[in-house]
């Protein structure tokens, strides 16, 4: 799972660094090959999203790994948030997944851009999640992404939402 999580912060940060101008995310989709080999492809058009989780979902051929990320709105007691969505899976066996929410306010606002404490949604695959030992490797990929790091540990705002 740590290899997971690990990979789920590396592309996070790559998002909270897309939106940190106020630009929209364009999702995306990072996955790693049997060989190792890593890349990500953007998803445009009208369907984008719905052609990313579809291709998610049921992997394609010589993937091990996979991370999409798109943006989306979460909702909690306190109402409606922008969060980027990370879903991230290993493609063995034993099919294992995390999705994350990484709450960020837009550079829109009157505080400007900032990024709030992610959330755990869901850990499929394992009995009992480590949940500490999951946010840390989360964090090591987060930190992973130098000059996506920068950006998100300058905007880091120390609550949770």
């Amino acid at each position: 799972m740590d290899e997971i999580a690990r990979m789920a912060g590396f592309y996070a940060a790559h998002g909270v660094w897309s939106v940190s101008d106020g630009e929209a995310l364009i999702p995306f989709l990072g996955h790693v090959q049997a060989d190792g080999k890593q890349s990500m492809e953007r998803l445009v058009g009208d369907d984008a999203v719905a052609i990313g989780q579809e291709s998610f979902r049921a992997g394609r051929d010589g993937w091990v790994r996979a991370v999409l990320v798109v943006d989306a709105y979460l909702h909690l007691d306190t109402g409606r948030i922008d969060a980027l969505i990370v879903d991230a899976a290993d493609y063995g066996p034993e099919q294992r997944s995390v999705k994350m929410a990484v709450p960020y306010r837009p550079g829109t606002t009157s505080q400007g851009f900032g990024v709030y404490r992610p959330k755990f949604v869901e850990v499929a695959g394992v009995d009992e999640p480590d949940y500490a030992a999951l946010a840390d490797a989360f964090f090591a990929g987060v930190d992973s992404h130098e000059r996506a790091a920068a950006v998100w540990n300058a905007h880091l705002v120390d609550e949770s939402v």
